[in-house]
């Protein structure tokens, strides 16, 4: 990035971190390209002699609108995707749109359709809660509505042979906010966390927001590599052991026991986190880490983002003892993040039978969706990606072997109002994650033919 005079004026009543970020997102908008690098961190502070926290303030909220995105010691970059270019492409306006209203097609690695969703079911029993004897003129448990989290319970020790009771689950308003709880109360006395890699980025940007250090221990065939993670220092491991956020891989039982029992001889944590264990289309998941052998390593946290709904916030943490004192602790305000009405309905959703029958539902209908966009790769894209993840979730991971440029094929989707997503494997490898989650059957195989009639057209650089 050519060094920019950026206009901070410190004797203005607006903050500095907004004109920082003010100054860079007009630099975005008119003068930088997709995957440009911005400055570090620590260039920026001794150039405008600003603070670090002013700088990663400004930096964090260009992150969470889309306009940049951050590579593992690598620093930031202008992002691929529909931000990457907010004013410097002609055939999209932004203006007030939703991404619905611009994007005809959009392959979100992580979104249900609109018809998954059991409206009818849900406005029934919310307005059974809105009739009980609910009272609204209070604050409600922090930890969260009893009755929900008896249902959690037994749902997670029947499903998953989770070990749990109602006094060491912890509801929370979406996984960020449970990596936030949980670096919170362990950022005293640990320092360095230990990444599967590649892992998810929202995890990493939680503890890099809380300045902890990282280790990355790299994925093997049967999860992680255990002696890579016996050399590391780090006393937290964050892992995604039913199916590995990028490859998909089962972390098999035998290295689950010998992961527990490092945490174990290395006074360390685990987070097992079992974000799409309901969405398996091959295999029933093998038992969560947290049931074995009575371990009190293993940080559990689940979401109903990827089965119910993303737009609900619900998700929780099951915490060993020590760390529930810990929590008690830290967080003794007297109410929850998630609105009291949203527990009760979801309890009831949960005790009457609906969440089964709902599981049923989505695990069918994406199944279907899923097989329709890795049959279609496998018939007309086999020669030109391999398939990196695919079986579970919402997502299938491609990459290219043959000579293809995807920052140009995710332009050239754009200018076809479709949205593609560019992940990193490491710092040099790029990978498409494709969404199927979003679209009704008919709808994706539309989507995919146009898809292959821009992969065609970039491949042979007819652009």
């Amino acid at each position: 990035m050519e060094t920019v005079l950026y206009n901070i004026d410190p004797m203005l009543k607006k903050p500095i971190y907004l004109q920082l970020y003010e100054e860079i997102k007009k630099d975005i908008q008119t003068n930088l390209k997709a995957g440009e690098k911005l400055s570090s961190i620590r260039k920026m502070t001794i150039e405008y002699k600003i603070s670090k926290n002013t700088v990663q303030t400004a930096y964090n909220q260009l992150y969470a609108e889309g306009y940049i995105e951050s590579i593992p010691q690598s620093g930031y970059f202008v992002s691929e995707n529909l931000y990457e270019n907010l004013k410097k492409e002609d055939e999209i306006n932004l203006g007030n749109k939703t991404t619905k209203d611009i994007f005809k097609y959009d392959f979100y690695p992580a979104c249900l359709s609109d018809d998954t969703f059991p409206k009818k079911t849900w406005i029934r029993l919310y307005n059974k809660v809105l009739k009980s004897t609910l009272n609204l003129g209070i604050y409600h448990n922090n930890q969260g509505d009893i009755e929900l989290r008896e249902q959690i319970v037994k749902y997670l020790k029947s499903s998953r042979s989770v070990n749990c009771t109602i006094d060491n689950i912890v509801l929370t308003s979406g996984f960020a906010d449970s990596m936030f709880i949980v670096s919170k109360i362990l950022k005293d006395k640990i320092k360095k966390i230990a990444f599967e890699t590649p892992s998810y980025r929202v995890a990493k940007k939680v503890f890099e927001q809380h300045d902890f250090e990282f280790d990355e221990i790299q994925v093997k065939q049967n999860g992680i590599d255990i002696e890579q993670l016996k050399k590391s220092k780090a006393k937290l491991l964050y892992l995604t052991p039913s199916h590995q956020y990028f490859f998909g891989v089962t972390t098999s039982i035998a290295n689950r026991i010998e992961i527990i029992n490092w945490a174990k001889d290395n006074n360390s944590y685990i987070i097992e986190d079992d974000y799409d264990s309901e969405l398996s289309y091959k295999n029933r998941p093998i038992p969560a880490m947290q049931g074995i052998n009575n371990n009190e390593q293993v940080i559990y946290t689940g979401t109903f983002s990827k089965s119910l709904s993303p737009s609900i916030r619900v998700a929780y943490l099951v915490l060993p003892a020590k760390l529930l004192k810990k929590y008690k602790k830290e967080f003794d305000y007297p109410f929850s993040t998630i609105p009291i009405d949203m527990q009760k309905t979801l309890a009831l959703f949960i005790k009457e039978g609906f969440w089964e029958r709902h599981l049923r539902k989505v695990r069918t209908q994406n199944k279907k969706k899923h097989d329709i966009m890795r049959n279609f790769f496998h018939t007309k894209l086999s020669n030109d990606i391999e398939i990196l993840r695919e079986g579970s979730g919402l997502n299938i991971l491609i990459k290219p072997k043959i000579d293809i440029d995807l920052k140009v094929l995710i332009k050239e989707a754009q200018k076809k109002y479709i949205k593609l997503y560019l992940r990193y494997l490491d710092k040099k490898t790029e990978v498409l994650s494709m969404g199927f989650g979003s679209f009704k059957k008919d709808e994706l195989k539309i989507a995919l033919e146009e898809f292959l009639t821009i992969w065609e057209k970039v491949k042979n650089k007819q652009y």
